[in-house]
């Protein structure tokens, strides 16, 4: 990662997952324990979730299928 790191830090939306996880990590501060991911993939997997909707009308639903695959990822490491 360490050679990709300018790059994920001028990112404004991750274009993979090496890039989500320093979005998360590094620019957010927040870490990836279980609990958490548990948390966001229940809420990006429930369709009728008022922040899932929003998360698709603002960056579509093949992003939000991807995010969810991102967090579900990070779940299966952690």
């Amino acid at each position: 990662m360490a050679d990709d790191t300018e790059r994920y830090a001028a990112e404004l939306i991750p274009s993979d997952y090496a890039s989500w996880r320093y979005c998360i990590e590094v620019k957010c501060g927040l870490a990836l324990k279980p609990g958490f991911l548990r948390s966001r993939i229940a809420v990006l997997s429930d369709s009728s979730h008022e922040e899932t909707r929003r998360f698709a009308r603002l960056y579509g639903d093949a992003h939000l299928k991807r995010i969810l695959a991102w967090f579900r990822q990070a779940a299966a490491e952690a």
